[in-house]
């Protein structure tokens, strides 16, 4: 059916209103710029009158007579107005004394110089409309008076880099003396290219508009090498690299541009994340400072792409902004056939013009542009469309980010979190007197209580993933599966997270089962085999060892066991990816739901290892993913032994079926 509906598109599409359509995008791109005069520059601005003779510039109601006829306008910041430099009559190097500290992007057209990438000349820095975009964050921030904390994700040639550096160098240069900074990148290289920027900015910065009169450059400071000093500002400048970290603590610094962050290596001894803490740390939460984190995409599961996750969430500190390829101007190509174009784009490229607004010549370019690449997942990576493919398309995850999106529209906050306590923590008796216990730093989180009223016994699976008992060990996982819920999806409705005594761990698992209407619960076994036996008396007063499940399995009746004599379920390579694939296919076809962020979170750093295994990326864990994996090995197993027509197993696929939740 969706075949038919595209080539129905392909054929008879409306060119003339195609091309119309077209015309209205373009022409809403086309905003008048200019940053001399303030048309089209961001924020509040009010009318001011330049006489044409003398460059006098005033408010209009100092305009008297003929006069009035050589007069432009200009559209200042309204906030220059109560600027103690502002008269209502000024001469046109007052005027831009003072407005260059309210106004941005007049001060970069008037006092910046940069490197043409194309001419390799230098050129006053006019802000393209991505830069724009960006600048308008910023300025929000800072003229409401708070930190500016911001995290950039980029697309490629649009300056982002300059933009952030330039705007911390307005800040050192017209607002602040003694405002220091640091440029760190994952290479040193980088660092010392931004500042050579920087230095040119020096170099060429008008005499007129400094304080005294006098040209600004970059003096050593007590002979650092790393370390200059702007000459009259007192303002320092240091350089370092997230390869010698040693070499940029320690400064008195209120802003640090961190670039290339995705790149920044994490090994044993050294770490982005304690990095960006000890620099960041030290930075006072007050106006004017600045902390940018920046960078392009360097796959899923770094500390950037975790700190993007949490800003574009809303629960860090920092604000998400992310510039799609096609908001970059370099990227169109003329178009002359809007027919044959269209003709020649596939789902993905229309999807673009239906759903991104993006125009014709935009959609030339990329569509041009794809030919470079052998596979489209690798355009994607180089050119996204959005932060999701950025991040994701490294060819060796295993869900599509796309997918995982659409899963997480189900995630939100548990409606509670805390333990669940029995009369003891272990035995018998731990299984009895069961109560919720409330608490915000419980391991526990519970997205559905149990609805037990009338449950049958298979209504919910409670799935275990063993993990370490300390901090750095991996997290042991225990997942409830509502296998009949409402929505008429297995749907995960509570888990809890943490690191336990493995014994205690199970038991604790089967305090879990035992609330949600005796579920099956099913552990993996692999680890419990080797590393939880417990000693226990024997009738002859000996004490030997008994491997915990089967302690468990005496008081636990819904217990899962692979055979006669074997309880809990094996993973192996096999086994496992079954269940790595079911779960693929889960969640392709959107046969589950997930509520836990941190699952979908896990799912997106899920790799495929050089020989075909799978997990997580270095540095990451999988343990909750792989509790869904192994209750999609179980209803497998369930299925394949549903041979006989009057079995339990048959009625529970039939079941299954009839909700249309599996195959």
């Amino acid at each position: 059916m969706e075949n038919s509906m595209n080539n129905t598109e392909t054929t008879n599409i409306d060119v003339a209103a195609l091309v119309a359509e077209n015309e209205q995008r373009k022409a809403a791109l086309c905003v008048p710029y200019d940053p001399t005069k303030g048309v089209g520059c961001h924020g509040e601005r009010v009318r001011l009158l330049v006489s044409g003779k003398k460059r006098t510039v005033m408010l209009p109601g100092e305009v008297h007579g003929c006069v009035a006829q050589a007069c432009g306008e200009l559209w200042v910041p309204a906030a220059m107005l109560s600027d103690e430099r502002f008269a209502s009559r000024m001469s046109w190097e007052e005027h831009a004394l003072c407005r260059s500290r309210h106004d941005f992007e007049f001060w970069c057209h008037e006092c910046v110089t940069i490197k043409d990438k194309t001419t390799a000349r230098n050129i006053p820095f006019t802000l393209n409309a991505p830069q724009r975009r960006v600048l308008a964050r910023l300025e929000e921030m800072r003229t409401a008076a708070q930190p500016i904390r911001l995290i950039l994700l980029k697309a490629r040639q649009w300056g982002g880099s300059t933009l952030v550096q330039i705007y911390m160098a307005w800040l050192q240069i017209v607002h602040h003396k003694r405002w220091n900074s640091l440029i760190c990148g994952h290479l040193k290289d980088t660092s010392a290219s931004i500042k050579g920027m920087y230095t040119r900015l020096l170099a060429n910065y008008p005499k007129a508009m400094t304080a005294d009169g006098k040209q600004l450059r970059f003096r050593s400071f007590e002979g650092s090498r790393n370390v200059s000093e702007i000459a009259g500002r007192e303002c320092l400048v240091a350089i370092g690299s997230a390869e010698s970290q040693e070499a940029i603590r320690g400064y008195d610094i209120a802003m640090a541009h961190l670039t290339e962050v995705a790149f920044w290596r994490d090994t044993p001894s050294k770490s982005p994340d304690s990095l960006i803490r000890a620099v960041c740390g030290s930075i006072a939460m007050m106006p004017d400072t600045v902390i940018v984190l920046e960078s392009t995409a360097n796959g899923v599961g770094n500390y950037f792409h975790t700190e993007w996750l949490r800003s574009k969430a809303g629960v860090g500190d920092k604000v998400a902004v992310f510039v799609p390829w096609y908001e970059i101007e370099i990227y169109r190509r003329p178009v002359t056939d809007a027919a044959a174009l269209w003709k020649q784009l596939d789902d993905y490229e229309r999807r673009l013009w239906h759903q991104s607004g993006v125009t014709l010549e935009m959609l030339a370019w990329y569509h041009s542009k794809r030919r470079e690449y052998s596979s489209h997942s690798l355009m994607k990576a180089e050119y996204p469309s959005n932060d999701i493919e950025a991040f994701s398309l490294s060819g060796r995850m295993v869900f599509d980010p796309e997918l995982l999106e659409r899963l997480r529209r189900d995630c939100h906050p548990p409606i509670a979190t805390g333990d669940i306590q029995g009369n003891a923590a272990w035995g018998e008796e731990c299984l009895h007197g069961l109560q919720f216990v409330p608490s915000a730093t419980g391991l526990l989180q519970v997205w559905q209580m149990p609805d037990t009223a009338g449950c049958r016994k298979g209504r919910y699976m409670v799935t275990v993933d063993v993990g370490g008992t300390s901090d750095k060990a991996d997290y042991s996982v225990i997942a409830v599966t509502d296998l009949e819920s409402p929505c008429g999806k297995p749907e995960v409705v509570a888990q809890w997270r943490g690191h336990l005594d493995h014994d205690l761990m199970a038991w604790k698992s089967a305090q879990i089962a035992q609330w949600y209407g005796h579920a099956l619960l099913v552990i993996e076994s692999n680890t419990l085999e080797t590393n939880a036996a417990l000693a226990i008396e024997a009738p002859d007063g000996r004490s030997v060892k008994e491997y915990i499940l089967t302690q468990i399995g005496k008081y636990y009746s819904n217990l899962y066991r692979r055979s006669e004599t074997r309880w809990g379920i094996s993973t192996n390579v096999n086994t496992k990816t079954m269940g790595v694939y079911e779960l693929m296919r889960y969640v392709r076809d959107h046969l589950y739901v997930e509520h836990s962020d941190e699952a979908v979170d896990e799912m997106s750093w899920f790799e495929m290892k050089n020989g075909g295994s799978f997990g997580a990326i270095a540095g990451r864990h999988d343990d909750i993913v792989m509790t869904r994996v192994i209750a999609l090995m179980v209803l497998l197993e369930r299925t394949r032994t549903a041979a006989r027509p009057g079995s339990e197993a048959a009625l529970y696929k039939r079941q299954l079926l009839s909700r249309n939740a599996f195959y």
